[in-house]
This record gives C-alpha cells, sequence and structure tokens, in this order.
C-alpha cells in the first residue's frame, strides 16, 4: 500500500506491506527507489511483521530536499518517522547509500537487525590521478567564472563535471548533484563498532562500486557480523542472486522458523 508523510521538509513516499508488529525498514540505493528494493523487501515480509520501503528524498516519488544533506540529515529522516509511527527496534535493510543510512542509525539506536547488501560507508583509497583530477576541477571551478562569466563558466562546469562523474551523477539534479557530492566523501568506518545488533552482509563479489575489501572490513569491525557472498555477482547482488537473497534473509530475520 502506498502512503506519503511530510518530515523535515520533505514529501516522503513508501510502500507498507504486513500488518505485524515487527517492522522493517528497507532502504535502497543511489539512483534507485522503492520498486527497485521488491526483492529483499518481499523476503522480510511474513507473519509478525510490517515493511516500509522507502523512495528516499530526492528519488521516487518523494520529493527533493530543500538544502544539501549529508548522510546525517538523510538518517535523520528515517528516524523521525520511527518516531512518528512509534515503531520500536525495526530491522533495517539498506543496499548501497541504504547502507550508509543503515549503518548510522544502527550504530546509534536499538534495532534489532542489520542487512548491509554491498553497502557504502567506506571511504575508498584514492589514487595520485584521483587527485589531480579533483582538484583541477576545483582549480577550474573557482577560475572559469572568472575568465568566461559567471552563466557560461557555470555551463561550461557543468558539461566538464557531467563527462568526468559516473552515471548517477551525471543524470542527477544540481541539488542531488551537490547532496551526492558531499555523501560520497564521508567515512562511516568508525561508526561500524557501535553496531550492537546482529549484522548480515550480502555482497557480490565482482562489485566495483563498494569492493568485497569493505565488506571484509564490515565484517572485521561489526562486532556481530557475518558475510554471504555470490561468485560472478555485482553491485546488485540482490538482483543477480534473487533466490538465494530472499531465502538468506528469511533465514537471518526468523532464524528459529528454519
Amino acid at each position: 500500500m502506498e502512503q506519503t508523510i511530510e518530515i523535515d521538509g520533505v514529501r516522503l513516499r513508501y510502500d507498507v506491506e504486513g500488518s505485524g508488529p515487527r517492522p522493517v525498514i528497507v532502504l535502497h540505493g543511489w539512483g534507485c527507489r522503492a520498486s527497485t528494493m521488491a526483492i529483499p523487501a518481499q523476503a522480510a515480509a511474513g507473519a509478525g511483521t510490517t515493511v516500509y520501503n522507502f523512495d528516499l528524498p530526492g528519488f521516487g516519488g518523494s520529493t527533493e530536499p530543500e538544502e544539501v544533506w549529508g548522510i546525517e540529515r538523510y538518517t535523520a529522516c528515517i528516524e523521525e518517522f520511527v518516531r512518528l509511527k512509534g515503531l520500536k527496534r525495526p530491522v533495517l535493510i539498506g543496499h548501497s547509500f541504504g547502507g550508509r543510512m543503515s549503518i548510522v542509525y544502527a550504530s546509534r539506536n536499538e534495532v534489532d537487525r542489520v542487512i548491509l547488501i554491498d553497502a557504502a560507508g567506506i571511504k575508498p583509497r584514492r589514487s595520485l590521478r584521483y587527485y589531480v583530477k579533483v582538484y583541477t576541477f576545483k582549480a577550474g571551478k573557482r577560475l572559469l567564472p572568472l575568465l568566461l562569466g559567471k552563466e557560461r563558466g557555470g555551463r561550461v562546469i557543468d558539461r566538464w563535471r557531467g563527462r568526468a562523474g559516473s552515471s548517477d551523477y551525471a543524470n542527477a539534479s544540481s541539488k542531488m548533484r551537490a547532496i551526492m557530492s558531499r555523501v560520497v566523501n564521508e567515512d562511516l568506518t568508525a561508526l561500524l563498532p557501535s553496531i550492537k545488533a546482529p549484522t548480515l552482509l550480502i555482497w557480490g563479489e565482482k562489485d566495483t562500486a563498494t569492493p568485497m575489501a569493505d565488506a571484509r572490513k564490515m565484517e572485521r569491525l561489526i562486532p556481530d557480523a557475518g558475510l554471504v557472498s555470490y561468485p560472478e555477482a555485482g553491485h546488485f547482488s540482490f538482483l543477480d542472486r534473487p533466490g538465494q537473497t530472499q531465502a538468506v534473509i528469511r533465514s537471518f530475520i526468523n532464524p528459529d522458523k528454519q
């Protein structure tokens, strides 16, 4: 069932499945929407659960934030939803960008269980080439408006940014581009030891966006974590291995029913 709610200036759209007392929060990755997470959401739905599957702010049917949010504001939005709905100790399922939110949420709130699927949150090591590109762009961003004028210089910068960035970045609005730039540079490694709930890591071994090294680091730093990886699967491992993912999630959420 589709519903909406106003939180922090955003109209938040979400789907609800089930009516049990055990809440499950499902958070998608960047550039996606609730429907992308149908497989893990359906796996979590069952006797005793109510699944809340979100279009996160700026995606799908939810409106963009009025300001440039970081991961803190995104997480606070979900925390406020949980408070308003009176939910207790939810199960969290987060893919990629949604995994970032799950890490922050679980590090400071009581949760029942956490499922991180190809989750972001560990800042990657950067090559010298990367830093040359970044600082060249920053210099151009400062100089081009002076040389070409603010309007023309801005258009050149946007084209440059679009060619150099990912497809997610190129396809986003200017506000969401600024949010993405802010979010991807937030390193959540220090929060991982604060996640006390049982945590399941689901990963594609061919994931190049959030590589297996990230999964192993999370498994090492989260006190009660276990890793399931799929050979030949990529960043959307749950789409590459739908049946396995549903079975693993059901077993993790309801171990007594196996």
